[in-house]
């Protein structure tokens, strides 16, 4: 007899999940009957809220959903946070949780982990939450989850099962995934009317954001027909390259970008939200749009109501939005590599110097690095300083929740699902102390990430905010271990770094090895030096 547990490992399998991260305990004992049966990877974090992150790292990495086990109450909870990052950053993930059998639910009874409602707890950090009460849902409320995750704006997603129906019979429930739907695709009279208006503008300017990183050649085909300077986000970078003439290399926040957005007379925005951490990082309250009339793009038709009000709102997937689109734009000359060459030149007074040195170190290093920003100095400035080569390629928790810790566990997922590619994980010596546990995991795990713990022994970026506001920091000045030493307990590699050229040198030290490589560097010995 098959129970509902073990159907739903064979179901996770057919729809595609080959890797799952939870730390089993009493309330999941019998969700882990099934995997042996199957294919998919099990990794053990050493925090639920380590779980979340590397399912997040995974998805962002790949671009496909891993899931994430964990029992109720604390279990759930911890996870959450890791779900709200992913939730305000669009990325998918399933998150399935135990919980009490159903005749105990909301009784109040004190027993082991218990919530009285575990489904409204979570509501906030996932698209859709659900509690399985009978293994026969099980097939279309799978069916359900993974069609947000294919024709949706993507998200956490949660399955909530009362331990009954874990262990219920379940081998008269069909282990067939059900067809996908398509992603939306746009309307021809919303393409028209956008054709019309990018025919007859002067001055057009485009904001990309992560909701376009899989249409990388058709943005790129797009903005050079109509001859735009081109914004990118956090999670859009690499969607056009560095050296892309019409590529405006800097954060939307910074005035010069706005000053574009200003003086442009059409503004299409593909993929992205228009959030404060994208647009005003500085939290000045000045990003505007002016006279510029917005096309606006996206899969999330909730989106397109929120922020900026678009003059052409098109409810579709980038790729098949500018797949209609292009036919129907005319090839126009509209001086947009000097108007982006002057952007860039404008926007060097932003850039300091000593961290585009270190930026562009890594991927000197490491050309085809995946790099994963912790709330920490250096990926504060990667936002408008590092400029990868290709889409899926860098990813910060300074954006959206804005979650300290997100980086090593994070980094951990994405070298999951790209083996193949270095990962560098970008924290501080605060937010190392968030998730320094996962270490354990990586070295159980044999994962080679190159742990960069940029160190100024300080809450730096709060003790900012601090003198910004006339006061004395206070609590920002924190204590922290030997992190060589900790890093080598754990079975990892350790080393100091004084400067770019050892610097590089142990970046590339770090892809051979077996195990993480903690590269700790002193803040002091990178900036300042001219």
């Amino acid at each position: 007899m098959a129970s509902c547990g073990e159907v739903l490992a064979r179901l996770l399998e057919a729809y595609g999940i080959d890797t799952v991260f939870g730390i089993p305990g009493t309330h999941t004992i019998e969700l882990y009957r099934g995997l042996p049966q199957t294919s998919i990877r099990h990794v053990t974090p050493r925090h639920e809220q380590g779980a979340g992150f590397m399912a997040d790292g995974y998805a962002r990495a790949s671009g496909r959903p891993a899931a994430c086990l964990t029992v109720s109450g604390p279990g759930a909870l911890n996870i959450a946070t890791a779900m709200g990052q992913a939730l305000q950053d669009s990325v998918p993930m399933l998150v399935i949780s135990a919980n009490n059998a159903r005749h105990q639910l909301g009784l109040g009874e004190g027993r082991l982990h218990e919530v009285d409602d575990l489904q409204a707890a979570m509501r906030q950090c996932a698209r859709w939450v659900h509690t399985l009460m009978r293994p026969d849902e099980l097939p279309q409320v799978l069916a359900r989850a993974f069609a947000i995750f294919a024709s949706a704006r993507p998200g956490p997603v949660q399955l909530i099962i009362p331990q009954d129906v874990i262990t219920a019979p379940a081998d008269h429930v069909a282990v067939e995934v059900w067809p996908l739907p398509n992603r939306p695709a746009p309307t021809t009279a919303a393409v028209q009317a956008a054709s019309e208006l990018l025919n007859s503008c002067k001055r057009p300017v485009v904001a990309v954001g992560g909701g376009a990183a899989d249409a990388a050649d058709w943005v790129r085909t797009f903005v050079e027909k109509i001859d735009a300077p081109t914004t990118l986000t956090h999670n859009a970078k690499g969607v056009l390259p560095r050296e892309h003439p019409l590529y405006v290399a800097s954060s939307p926040s910074f005035e010069a970008v706005r000053e574009l957005y200003r003086d442009a007379d059409v503004l299409v925005g593909i993929g992205t939200e228009f959030s404060e951490t994208d647009y005003d990082l500085l939290f000045d309250g000045q990003f505007t749009l002016g006279a510029a009339r917005l096309i606006r793009i996206d899969i999330d038709s909730t989106q397109l109501g929120r922020h900026l009000r678009p003059a052409i709102a098109i409810h579709a997937d980038a790729t098949l939005a500018l797949q209609a689109l292009l036919p129907l734009c005319e090839a126009n000359k509209r001086d947009g590599a000097e108007h982006t060459a002057a952007a860039n030149k404008a926007l060097q007074v932003h850039h300091p110097v000593d961290y585009q040195r270190f930026l562009d170190s890594i991927l000197d290093a490491l050309p085809d690095a995946y790099v994963v920003g912790d709330s920490t100095q250096p990926a504060y400035f990667a936002a408008a300083q590092f400029h990868p080569p290709r889409p899926r390629s860098f990813a910060s928790a300074a954006t959206g929740f804005g979650t300290l810790g997100y980086a090593l566990p994070a980094a951990a997922g994405a070298k999951l699902a790209c083996p193949e590619r270095p990962v560098v994980c970008l924290i501080g010596d605060g937010g190392l102390q968030f998730t320094v546990n996962e270490l354990a995991a990586l070295v159980e795990a044999q994962l080679p990430v190159a742990v960069v713990v940029w160190n100024n022994r300080s809450y730096e970026m709060i003790a900012m905010n601090f003198r910004d506001a006339g006061m004395a920091p206070i609590a920002c000045d924190i204590v922290a271990p030997d992190f060589l030493q900790l890093a080598q307990a754990y079975g990892c590699q350790a080393r100091q770094v004084q400067n770019l050229q050892v610097f590089k040198s142990a970046l590339s030290d770090a892809q051979s090895a077996r195990v993480p490589t903690l590269i700790e560097l002193d803040e002091s010995d990178f900036l300042g030096r001219g």
